[in-house]
């Protein structure tokens, strides 16, 4: 059973990084844009939609490298 969970962990993981990714690039790009816009509030958005990006990401390798 503790395989059967594993395994799924990992199938869902791999399915879910190249949507994170994805959604990485477009926070980037927002943020891009608020800083040629000098927009403070969207900068601060931003960097904290990536900062939970970041996190999510290290946790999906994470759980992809597991044997």
């Amino acid at each position: 059973m503790k395989q059967l969970m594993a395994s799924l962990q990992k199938e869902n993981a791999e399915r879910r990084l190249p949507v994170l990714r994805m959604e990485i690039d477009y926070e980037l790009a927002t943020l891009f844009e608020a800083l040629q816009n000098q927009n403070k509030k969207k900068i601060q958005d931003s960097k904290r939609k990536l900062e939970l990006y970041r996190r999510e990401w290290l946790m999906l390798v994470h759980e992809t490298s597991k044997k």
